[in-house]
């Protein structure tokens, strides 16, 4: 799950800074504003060194702009789950799940994570969108179950095939975790024994881990993580190349509140026990008009397909999507040349019609016919760590 930006014109006074700015600053960042933030876009290094470091190595994330809560009570699971079409009641203590926070419509208002965990139900959403979720969750289910947010805590990623060997020294214990599961840990820096929470997740495609720590000791545990030899600091652009090579959404270019989870092609994350037939079927938001288009698609209806361009020019968002006949047919949510597969990719919605792999279409790019192919996800192998 990662968030779009906020505009590049956001007044620099309104932003808000994470508990990482001073080593930002000291590391030579170059900042932009992200989610009401002022973010890290790329270190000196630049975002092709870093993309690559994340893919070989192991990268450090700064994702505190992201928001933290905790749901809890006997009735927490429930309650949650009648917020979106996944299933919650019967996720096991220490597992983690993708989640989908849905409007009446069954548009995807957000994309979350959540572990459920001995005492409470623990959810990460997008920073862009956290004010309104907390407050879209407590009007909802505020009734059933404390929702508390955590506006103390800090969240940092660590990623890439070498993570779990730099993580471990600090964490012994981390590597018997497999892809999303999580519990809590003490990071021994050599000075301080630092509490947290992490998660074996992310959102590049690779290995690593998610860091909830408090605000107080990020900056502590980021130099900690810094100071092993596999790890450097990771911006906000190489954060987005690596997601977007990986097949993952973006909220806020290729899913939005008014994109349903059957055309951003997101069905893997609905359980059976939520669709048509299972034991708690439907009971979501817009639970009607998501199972009908399961069962019965609409002719008309669209679909998110990955796209590669057949000629290396890069295809970025909002770029129209033809057929080969020159109608308008869709639209380019995300893309850029991938540094990992070398070639320009994308994400972009077009008729059911147009969905099949193999299929050809146009983008145009200044005027300029690109041709195009609807490929499978993701474009580059994924390397999460299942045991």
């Amino acid at each position: 799950m990662s968030d779009a930006p906020t505009s590049p014109t956001s007044p620099a006074a309104t932003l808000q800074t994470t508990p990482l700015n001073a080593l930002h600053l000291e590391l030579g960042a170059r900042m932009v504003p992200f989610a009401g933030y002022s973010m890290p876009v790329q270190y000196p290094g630049g975002l092709m060194a870093e993309h690559h470091h994340t893919r070989t190595a192991a990268g450090l994330f700064d994702v505190s702009h992201m928001g933290q809560l905790r749901l809890v009570g006997a009735d927490a699971a429930a309650a949650f789950e009648s917020l979106m079409p996944v299933d919650v009641i019967d996720l096991a203590v220490g597992k983690q799940r993708y989640g989908l926070l849905l409007n009446a419509d069954g548009g995807i208002m957000d994309d979350l994570m959540f572990v459920k965990r001995e005492t409470d139900i623990f959810v990460v959403v997008n920073g862009a969108c956290k004010v309104a979720d907390i407050a879209h969750i407590q009007a909802s289910i505020g009734t059933r179950c404390e929702v508390i947010p955590m506006p103390e805590m800090a969240l940092l990623a660590l990623q890439g095939p070498q993570a779990v060997t730099a993580l471990s020294r600090l964490a012994p214990g981390v590597e018997k975790l497999v892809f999303m599961t999580g519990g809590h840990f003490m990071v021994d820096t050599g000075t301080q024994s630092i509490p947290v929470f992490l998660t074996r997740s992310g959102y590049t495609g690779e290995d690593g881990f998610e860091i909830s720590v408090h605000h107080t000791q990020a900056d502590a545990l980021a130099r900690a993580l810094l100071a092993q030899a596999e790890v450097k600091p990771i911006g906000l652009g190489a954060r987005n190349s690596l997601r977007l090579e990986a097949g993952l959404c973006l909220h806020g270019n290729d899913i939005d509140a008014s994109t349903t989870p059957v055309e951003a092609n997101l069905l893997w994350a609905m359980q059976k026990v939520r669709r048509s037939g299972g034991t708690r079927a439907g009971g979501f938001p817009g639970a009607d008009q998501i199972l009908a288009a399961i069962n019965h698609p609409a002719v008309g209806s669209r679909k998110r397909v990955g796209l590669v361009a057949l000629e290396r020019v890069p295809v970025r968002e909002h770029t129209l999507l033809q057929d080969l006949n020159g109608n308008t047919i869709g639209e380019v949510s995300s893309g850029l040349l991938g540094p990992t597969v070398d070639k320009p990719v994308a994400m972009g919605y077009v008729p059911l019609e147009f969905s099949a792999l193999g299929t050809l279409v146009n983008a145009i790019v200044r005027g300029k016919v690109v041709p195009m192919e609807v490929v499978a996800m993701p474009f580059n192998p994924t390397h999460y760590f299942r045991g």
